[in-house]
């Protein structure tokens, strides 16, 4: 019997290729869907379809070919299986892990960064990927701003494929908790100097969570107030002597 596999942009294009190789008409095969075509997200992690295709045995029906033919010529075998898979996945989660992986993966790739490895932590809706390389500065960037874009890019691609929203941090380095500790010595300094000055002082714009940081510190602190002010890229804290 022969058979072939191939790849193509789509199921169906794959399908052609392969009908075209072994010479052979549609209804002369057997069709197996390894892996439908992704399109991926904003441009990473495509993927190519790729079937197997098998001439069938003239004196022996291929298996399943009875009950395919009671069901509409439009339906196709390709598409039943596709359908079939998707209805059998159990956790969506596990699927988003490792799409979201993926994707940084190919992020780094893209950076010329060929050695990344990552790991994971689940905690309930909280998922923490662990990240390291010998180019790991590359991926952090200048104050954690690669790290942080890659964070946002990562939220998409997760809650993209799960069906349960998920909460994504990255982290290299120990970044985090380094980026941490700065930010907090960093608020009794320049809580200091609103006092000292008798006048508001600004922080850079940063995310929310590093904005959080911030008043969390400062939350104990009576002589001051802590507010955000501006848009997202560009909030920034604002810290107030109180009168």
């Amino acid at each position: 019997m022969k058979q072939i596999t191939q790849t193509g942009t789509t199921v169906e294009s794959a399908i052609s290729a392969a009908l075209e190789k072994l010479q052979v008409k549609r209804e002369e095969v057997t069709i197996n869907v390894i892996q439908t075509e992704k399109k991926g997200f904003l441009g990473f992690g495509s993927k190519k379809a790729e079937v197997e295709v098998k001439v069938n045995d003239p004196a022996q029906p291929a298996i399943g070919e009875e009950q395919l033919n009671v069901l509409p010529e439009t339906v196709e075998t390709e598409t039943i299986q596709a359908e079939i898979a998707e209805e059998t996945s159990v956790d969506t989660r596990e699927r988003a892990i490792q799409e979201t992986k993926d994707y940084i993966i190919s992020i780094a790739e893209g950076m010329k960064i060929n050695d990344l490895k990552i790991s994971h932590e689940q905690r309930g809706k909280n998922v923490s990927f662990y990240l390291e390389s010998e180019k790991v500065a590359m991926l952090i960037g200048k104050r954690g701003q690669t790290l942080n874009s890659l964070q946002q890019l990562a939220q998409l691609v997760a809650n993209k494929y799960s069906n349960q929203f998920l909460m994504i941090e990255l982290d290299a380095e120990n970044y985090r908790e380094r980026r941490q500790e700065t930010l907090e010595q960093l608020a009794d300094r320049m809580a200091d100097k609103a006092i000292r000055t008798g006048g508001r002082v600004q922080f850079e714009p940063m995310p929310s969570y590093e904005r959080k940081v911030i008043h969390q510190a400062l939350s104990r602190r009576l002589d001051i107030e802590t507010y955000s002010e501006g848009k997202d890229p560009n909030r920034y804290l604002v810290i107030e002597p109180l009168k």
